[in-house]
């Protein structure tokens, strides 16, 4: 996977699909995110750089209940494909 601004979007996309919104703010994040589950807000650290930004992405979409039916194809694609990869990393 690219480390582009285009992949960063592809990603947030699958969130907005999901009815997540993505936030960029300043903040003490000791893991560079936040994530409030209630209101569907996932809150990422303003200073991270794109290569920083999707790796977060990455980690965090394979913990969310993300409506897989709700996804473009495309998405639907790179939500296979982000979680595939979480599996291998987890074995």
């Amino acid at each position: 996977m690219k480390y582009t601004q285009a992949t960063m979007n592809k990603l947030e996309d699958i969130l907005g699909e999901s009815s997540y919104v993505v936030r960029y703010e300043r903040g003490t994040f000791q893991s560079g995110w936040c994530l409030l589950e209630a209101r569907k807000v996932v809150v990422l650290n303003k200073f991270l750089n794109v290569e920083g930004r999707i790796n977060i992405l990455m980690e965090i979409i394979p913990q969310l209940n993300i409506d897989f039916d709700k996804l473009t194809h495309e998405s639907q694609k790179l939500y296979e494909a982000v979680v595939k990869k979480s599996e291998i990393v987890i074995e």
